[in-house]
């Protein structure tokens, strides 16, 4: 035991060593020593103003202001997006500005740009109002024009068959009192011209008609050019339209109608004269309003463009700002209101670092008390924290995604960079598809640094974060995949010849009769010869079904391993004694010994029922086992075990409650006195302990069920999460039909045929159907798989995962965006 807690500790096996801290910080010092502690990001606060709003707090004030800024920011940025500029990635180098400077600055940015945009708008609507103008004069002439051509050609029989009759006036119809000038003049016939959307035009007119009841007359026509909408700053195709209508209640009612459907009327001249005129004036005023319009867009990108190059280093200063502002409101005042007082968290090796940035900032403000840091103790559980890279990170956020470790405890993660990429590949074992899934791997890695710097979607984020586990589980597919000896479900002799032969040069019998052996086995992996074979089926599912058992047994017994290693760190015997031994003996009475039988087997060759053996253990252990006796002294073996682990499952349950029972009455019930005055915690105490809950009252049946339900759940886990394991069997198997379904049926049955498309096409559904079934359906279905048996199989045994993160305040951990 001395050699084992002499052994030097790893990185990620337990959680670095933190201390509980307070800082005494003179209002002077306050805001560039936090500042140096965001940059240097090793150190948590602790927020003392917990029970104040943020509107009750010191700093509310310079939040606020941050928070203004931060919206004229947001603004500028919407603003150059709109207008199509790219801001600047990299700052502009400019000599640093204060605070109050930008704030002013910001502010005469902002005005400019509003007056700016008030002015851009109202010149744009006038301009898209002489546009129109324009469109209506030239498309209400073409109405008018042909209107009246038509009207001197049908006058004269007109006159001669219709207005010759005395009863004309009441009974023409409006068209017809149109088409005569005179009767038009005297009965008021007048037009109303406009332009409207053509998504409203259909509704425009039915509303047109049933308000006059019929009597108007509705021309359209296409506009020739699309109009800016200035809301949605998209080009809108519009419909010129007229009408003609009789009567001041008719205008009225097709006035308010155009107003409702969001039509705009513009007056034209029935002068021919006129109307030419005021076509010139308005295509005279266009002219001047585009040269306006473009000299005032120049202007403003200008301006655009000026804010973009600073745009960046505005926002990280403004983004910093408001973050040691925030983290000031965490701090409180002294009773002398001249100084403030921090705690927080930080890593024991921070210390020194911490201490030196506390120092620069006392010179920097030419403070002349220095700021005080000092270590105090508390019984609050510190935070988790691990030192990651970008290898390992990813593991650790498996882990963490099923909760964080409580503090010190060991850490799954150390063993999960192995055996969680290991798990994958047996279940997806295939050298092809692992070589294509490196290849992937090797793309992302190869794009690290042009990948990290750029905002990704949630799936290619997610993808880009695992590429190092993408890595390790296409190099263990391969591993496997050449165990399995499967190339896209395809066997290929790459160690040697096949230790089978057929029984005659035919090979007809090979699928009903089998292969004779008649050399060595093959050297590495299963032998290429089974596939096909009769007794194909049937091998690899033996193999892959006991090779389950052994690696989940194998897995379980490292967890529980690893709660000894938990047990002795916390100093906790009662665990050693009374949860770890007893948990060994009873998984290894039982399922270490079906591990031992499965190996036997495989080097002796026997044809014992293993399955009979395991049964009828329990059902009559003291029978003879016959012809399924492996080796001697199995029967006694078998007795001695089942009572292990019968004696085993009490001895986890009972113990522990009543000597914790025991240890609580005697240490506050006179049977055991510690020292008065010591202000030492110990706050590595197990939680179970009777030290740690000192304060509250010890409930026996509370404890007592709490131990039966663990109990009870690792004897029935034992069982479940054995069975459990076979998953790897299932999915292995699967994988390798699947593959062999796509191979034999398609890719074959298409290469059989003489057609050079018929071969192409089984070719392009072989490749569709292995990218996207196998190499994403399943690569995700074996993903899930490991990740279950690593969170409930294996993490089970050992790991708390109650614990709350690291979050120091650091600048490089800011949000891109504020809220």
């Amino acid at each position: 035991m001395e050699y084992i807690d002499n052994l030097p500790s790893m990185d990620l096996m337990r959680s670095e060593k933190m201390t509980f801290v307070q800082l005494i910080i003179p209002v002077e010092s306050a805001h560039p020593a936090i500042t140096y502690l965001g940059q240097l990001g090793l150190l948590q606060f602790r927020d003392l103003n917990a029970d104040k709003s943020p509107f009750q707090r010191t700093f509310v004030n310079q939040v606020k202001r941050c928070a203004e800024m931060s919206r004229k920011l947001r603004f500028f940025k919407d603003q150059i997006h709109k207008a199509g500029l790219l801001p600047s990635p990299r700052p502009a180098s400019q000599p640093d500005i204060e605070l109050e400077d930008l704030e002013i600055q910001l502010a005469e940015h902002e005005h400019e740009l509003i007056e700016m945009n008030s002015n851009s708008e109202k010149l744009r609507q006038s301009y898209n109002e002489l546009l129109e103008f324009k469109l209506v004069l030239q498309k209400a002439s073409d109405f008018l024009v042909s209107s009246r051509s038509h009207t001197t050609a049908q006058e004269m029989e007109l006159s001669e068959n219709v207005y010759s009759n005395d009863n004309y006036s009441d009974t023409a119809s409006l068209l017809e009192q149109e088409m005569q000038p005179e009767l038009s003049n005297q009965s008021g016939v007048r037009f109303i011209s406009g332009i409207i959307c053509k998504s409203k035009v259909l509704q425009f007119e039915r509303m047109l008609f049933r308000a006059t009841r019929g009597n108007m007359l509705f021309h359209q026509a296409v506009a020739d050019e699309e109009i800016l909408d200035p809301s949605s700053n998209e080009m809108v195709e519009k419909i010129v339209f007229v009408v003609f209508f009789s009567g001041e209640q008719a205008r009225s009612k097709i006035l308010k109608i155009c107003e409702a459907f969001g039509a705009n009327c513009y007056p034209v001249p029935e002068d021919m004269t006129k109307r030419r005129q005021i076509t010139q004036e308005v295509l005279s005023r266009l002219s001047e309003l585009e040269t306006t319009l473009d000299v005032g867009l120049r202007h403003r990108d200008k301006a655009l463009t000026s804010i973009g190059f600073h745009l960046t280093k505005w926002m990280n200063m403004v983004r910093r700002e408001k973050a040691v502002y925030d983290t000031l409101n965490m701090l409180n005042f002294d009773v002398t209101k001249k100084c403030l007082v921090g705690e927080g968290w930080c890593p024991i090796f921070a210390k020194t670092k911490i201490q030196e940035a506390l120092q620069r900032a006392t010179m920097d403000s030419n403070s002349q008390v220095g700021i005080i840091f000092h270590v105090m103790d508390t019984v609050d559980s510190p935070p988790t924290y691990f030192r990651t890279n970008r290898f390992t990170n990813a593991y650790q956020e498996i882990v963490d995604a099923y909760g964080v470790a409580k503090y010190q405890e060991v850490n799954p993660a150390v063993y999960t960079i192995v055996t969680f990429p290991f798990l994958f590949a047996v279940m997806f074992g295939d050298w092809g598809h692992g070589i294509c899934l490196l290849l992937g791997a090797l793309v992302l890695i190869s794009k690290e640094s042009k990948l990290s710097s750029q905002k990704l979607g949630s799936f290619m984020e997610m993808l880009f974060g695992g590429r190092y586990v993408l890595l390790l589980m296409s190099i263990f597919s391969i591993y496997c995949g050449l165990i399995y000896n499967e190339f896209f479900s395809v066997p290929f002799h790459i160690f040697g010849g096949s230790a089978y032969k057929c029984r005659d040069a035919s090979c007809s019998d090979a699928r009903t009769v089998g292969l004779i052996k008649f050399s060595d086995p093959y050297p590495f992996g299963v032998d290429p010869s089974w596939r096909g074979s009769r007794s194909e089926l049937p091998f690899l599912n033996s193999l892959k079904m006991k090779m389950s058992i052994l690696l989940g047994v194998a897995q379980m017994n490292l967890g529980i391993i690893l709660s000894y290693f938990n047990a002795r760190f916390f100093n906790s015997s009662l665990d050693i004694k009374y949860q770890f031994v007893p948990q060994v003996i009873f998984l290894n009475s039982l399922f270490g010994y079906l591990s031992l039988l499965i190996v036997t087997k495989w080097c002796t060759g026997s044809q014992a029922d293993l399955y009979h053996v395991m049964i009828y253990m329990f059902l009559s252990p003291f029978d003879a086992l016959g012809e399924n006796q492996l080796f001697w002294g199995q029967s006694v073996l078998q007795v001695i075990l089942l009572l292990l682990a019968l004696v085993a499952v009490p001895w986890m349950l009972f113990p522990k409650p009543f000597i914790l029972r025991r240890l609580h009455t005697e240490r506050f019930q006179g049977g055991t006195y510690g020292l008065l005055g010591t202000s030492e915690v110990d706050i590595y105490e197990e939680p179970d302990s009777a030290r740690q809950h000192h304060h509250e009252e010890f409930n026996f049946s509370e404890v007592f069920v709490h131990q039966m339900i663990h109990s009870i759940e690792f004897v029935l886990g034992a069982v479940s999460n054995t069975a459990s394991y076979l998953r790897l069997w299932a999915l292995s198997l699967a994988h390798s039909e699947l593959s062999t379904v796509f191979y034999e049926k398609v890719l074959l049955l298409a290469w059989g045929y003489d057609n050079l498309a018929i071969k192409l096409g089984g070719l392009t559904v072989f490749a569709f159907a292995t990218t996207a079934i196998l190499l994403m359906m399943e690569t995700l279905s074996a993903f899930l798989h490991a990740l279950r048996l690593h969170w409930v199989e294996f993490q089970n045994k050992f790991y708390h995962g109650d614990g709350y993160k690291f979050n120091p305040f650091s600048f490089a951990s800011l949000a891109d965006d504020d809220d």
